[in-house]
């Protein structure tokens, strides 16, 4: 049985969340139906939207239901963006951090070629945290030009959280609206909409232990926002489309349980990571972590760069000694591209190739730990046995390897 340490990508779904789920598939429904099996799935939406939005320190009326944290993002960034630039037509500028996960990235970069947006990457330092005098500069240059800030709350890659508190003091003093991805804070660390300033927040259901496939846009009631879909107008004429009552309430239940439980899971995750990270230490000293130490990362979150081989060799050996990681860089056609998380913060490509990223989460134990230890000294000897040769060829001889050295696992 393999050892999962992939957490960050999905996390399996909660006993109370499954159960939850399990019920709710057996019953039929469209909750905006007005006979008796729609009135009943609409009750179970709003309680769900109720005990989400107290585990998100949000008002219920803020919690707009969608499909995840990539249309989460889309709808905030799009429709803060075509709002603001449609009440007035100088917002044009977006300033957003130079490490947001792709839903966030991509689609900055759509608005700058589609709809003539002046984007602003913030940079970050060499841990991973944003720039803020560069942000109070930008922010300084002309206000109202400026359509968003868009910063996460807490990266992906490397686990560093951002001072998002203080990304809304400077924007808000310049009239401009916040938007930050929480989707890997939430669950993780204490997040509270209400008290964070925040104008817009997007979280998911499978990273905390709900169903993939649901998650939430957090929105004040009173920014406005362009609707990026159309239809019959649920979640308060910005998000169209019939809700997905069993994912929904599986959401809020997982919602529910992980804010319950988060000073005490929290430091326990993060006790196993600091066990993952000084055994990593010991045993590759080569190895050099990234991010933000301590405190100022995601529990659960142990991010490495290691010399001289290909990230995705690493991942592929470890995987046939039963060990489940990450890159956390992105591959196209077959051609590996380095993290922009890992550039952006001073590595060079190189480096950057080199990257491997073990995430911990409410199931993980003392024995996934152990076996990363048992199997990572040799899987990253026979990696840098195959070297930096080119992802294809990489994989290919990482695989030769592992067969002789492993006997095919």
């Amino acid at each position: 049985m393999s050892v999962y340490l992939d957490h960050a990508a999905t996390t399996p779904l909660s006993p109370e969340a499954l159960a939850v789920l399990t019920r709710e598939l057996a019953r039929t429904g469209n909750p905006s139906s007005l006979h008796g099996s729609g009135r009943r799935a609409r009750r179970a939406v709003e309680d769900a939207r109720e005990a989400l939005a107290a585990a998100a320190g949000a008002h219920p009326s803020e919690v707009i239901f969608t499909s995840g944290g990539t249309e989460s993002d889309n709808l905030a960034v799009k429709g803060l963006f075509w709002s603001r630039a449609g009440e007035k037509p100088a917002r044009w500028r977006i300033l957003c951090s130079a490490v947001e996960h792709h839903a966030v990235m991509d689609t900055v970069e759509w608005l700058e070629r589609h709809e003539g947006a002046d984007v602003t990457w913030l940079p970050v330092d060499s841990e991973g945290a944003v720039d803020l005098a560069v942000l109070e500069t930008e922010l300084a240059r002309d206000p109202d030009s400026i359509a968003l800030v868009t910063v996460m709350w807490a990266n992906n890659e490397v686990g560093t959280i951002q001072p998002i508190h203080r990304v809304v003091e400077l924007a808000h003093a310049a009239g401009v609206p916040v938007h930050s991805d929480a989707v890997q804070a939430f669950g993780s660390v204490p997040v509270d909409f209400k008290a964070s300033g925040l104008d817009a927040m997007s979280i998911s259901g499978h990273k905390i232990g709900g169903p993939v496939g649901v998650g939430a846009l957090l929105l004040g009631r009173s920014v406005k926002l362009t609707p990026v879909q159309h239809g019959g107008g649920q979640e308060r004429d910005v998000r169209s489309g019939t809700l997905d009552t069993a994912s929904i309430a599986a959401f809020a239940a997982a919602a529910e349980n992980a804010v319950a439980g988060l000073g005490t899971e929290s430091a326990r995750i993060a006790a196993l990571r600091d066990r993952l990270v000084d055994g990593v230490r010991e045993r590759v000293p080569e190895a050099v972590l990234r991010g933000a130490p301590g405190n100022g990362r995601l529990p659960g979150n142990a991010h490495f760069t290691f010399p001289g081989c290909e990230g995705d060799s690493l991942l592929f050996l470890l995987d046939l000694a039963g060990v489940e990681s990450s890159t956390g860089s992105a591959c196209t056609a077959g051609v590996p591209r380095p993290s922009h998380v890992l550039l952006a913060m001073g590595l060079d490509e190189e480096t950057a190739r080199g990257a491997q990223r073990f995430t911990l989460g409410h199931s993980s134990k003392d024995e996934d730990v152990d076996a990363l230890l048992a199997a990572l000294p040799g899987a990253y000897a026979r990696a840098r046995q195959a070297g930096m040769a080119g992802h294809e060829s990489s994989i290919q001889t990482a695989g030769t390897v592992a067969r002789q050295g492993l006997g095919g696992r």
